[in-house]
């Protein structure tokens, strides 16, 4: 019951992150389900990815329904092009690695930014 009542947990505050600032996957959700549900970083990945589509069918929905035209149509088509090729190979890539190596790449990634993101 705890573990369910975590797993929740972790996903209103990446849903709610998600809509807020357009982050909750890899920001809120690989580390929570590694640090706190004890998953390796492939797996926590993973599943964070087949959980974003939820997340953003849903917010897009959202946005779409309340015609809110935040979205800039052009750039979902060209940007959205690139990234399906990228994940596509990009899942494949991180297969291969190791976990660990995954882990430290993660950690390297979110610290640039956020780095360059208090001081832009």
């Amino acid at each position: 019951m705890k573990i369910l009542l975590t797993a929740l947990l972790i996903g209103v505050v990446a849903g709610l992150a998600g809509a807020l600032l357009g982050v909750g996957g890899g920001i809120i959700m690989v580390p929570a389900f590694s640090l706190i549900l004890g998953m390796e970083q492939k797996s926590a990945v993973a599943t964070s990815l087949a959980i974003v589509v939820v997340t953003a069918v849903i917010g897009t929905s959202n946005h779409v329904v309340n015609k809110t035209e935040l979205i800039d149509w052009k750039l979902v088509g060209l940007t959205a092009i690139g990234a399906a090729v990228a994940a596509w190979f990009g899942s494949d890539l991180m297969r291969q690695l190791s976990n660990q190596h995954l882990t430290r790449i993660f950690g390297v990634l979110m610290i640039l930014i956020g780095a360059k993101m208090l001081w832009k």
